[in-house]
């Protein structure tokens, strides 16, 4: 079976008749046939079945350091390697030996690397007194964040299993129309391989249908319980403000 496309002269697969149930219900043949002589008429089977999708954007998550790391890769340039000449001690050159500012100038440039350790090891010193706490919770957001990642990557893959077994199925039943007139036992060959993937893409269907039936009922359950602490928290709230009001009326008597 199929209903009309996005574009003129596509299809959507909506239908696996090897496993698919209920095509002994009065009127499903005749209506069957009507939508198959339907379709012969104005199905034209092309290679190119994607052509009305949009075209892929693939620098529209790429930001300015990227676009700049790809350029330099395509050129075959040197990675720019990391400068440490603001770590350097460098001594006055050789006709600069008797010149007080030059010596000037590496005294400070000592005593300021001198600071910049010294700011150093007071860092680590409140990172080793204060940097566990701040690390457990990193880490506990993190944890959320892979929990969270891995939910939408299930979702995705279910939908991704879907979309491929839809579009293997769509591209194997665009090739029969060039097998119609191939001896028997390759239209033999070829039914058995069209019930054996549909078996295979229903089963998945299946698999996947009764996936999101659990996680719909876990949704439900973990909704009830949240309901459930919300009214026992108002009435504890409730409670507890009934007793500040007896309390309140007790001392003032």
């Amino acid at each position: 079976m199929a209903g009309p496309g996005l574009v003129a002269g596509d299809v959507v697969v909506d239908a696996l008749p090897y496993f698919d149930q209920g095509y002994e219900a009065p009127g499903v043949r005749e209506a069957a046939a009507a939508l198959v002589e339907e379709e012969t008429r104005r199905y034209r089977p092309t290679k190119n079945y994607l052509s009305y999708l949009p075209a892929h954007d693939y620098s529209a998550f790429e930001t300015e350091i990227m676009r700049n790391e790809f350029e330099r890769l395509a050129a075959r340039q040197p990675l720019e390697l990391l400068s440490m000449k603001r770590y350097e001690l460098p001594a006055p050159s050789s006709g600069q030996k008797n010149d007080i500012t030059a010596w000037q100038e590496c005294v400070n440039n000592s005593m300021a690397q001198l600071e910049h350790q010294a700011v150093r090891i007071e860092n680590l010193e409140l990172m080793s007194q204060h940097g566990c706490n701040a690390w457990k919770v990193y880490n506990e957001h993190l944890v959320h964040m892979i929990e969270q990642a891995q939910k939408e990557l299930q979702k995705l893959r279910c939908i991704l299993k879907l979309a491929a077994y839809i579009t293997n199925f769509k591209e194997r039943r665009q090739k029969t129309h060039m097998y119609l007139f191939l001896p028997r036992k390759n239209i033999q060959d070829l039914n058995w391989q069209r019930k054996n993937m549909q078996l295979t893409a229903g089963a998945k269907l299946r698999e996947m249908e009764s996936t999101w039936v659990s996680l719909v009922s876990k949704n439900y359950e973990i909704e009830r319980t949240i309901v459930q602490l919300e009214n026992e928290i108002s009435q504890i709230k409730q409670q507890h403000g009934e007793a500040n009001k007896e309390n309140i009326q007790q001392e003032f008597q």
